[in-house]
């Protein structure tokens, strides 16, 4: 299971953010795992990244549509 600061890595892949060097570490194990693969200079999401920020979105998604009923409920 990844946790929240190695779905951020994978994020900001997604969406071509430069981040910071004391994340780099991370990246190893990301890669290591099948998330990311190096390209040259670059990282990029392997099909198991994208699917893990997909489903991480999707998860939160969920989160939202059932707090906004609980909101309505109270």
């Amino acid at each position: 299971m990844l946790h929240e600061e190695e779905l951020s890595i994978l994020r900001d892949i997604s969406q071509s953010v430069a981040f910071a060097d004391d994340r780099q570490g991370k990246m190893g194990q990301l890669i290591a795992d099948g998330y990311v693969m190096k390209d040259g200079d670059l990282f990029e999401l392997t099909a198991k990244g994208v699917t893990a920020v997909e489903e991480h979105a999707a998860a939160l998604g969920a989160s939202d549509v059932e707090q906004a009923s609980a909101d309505r409920l109270i």
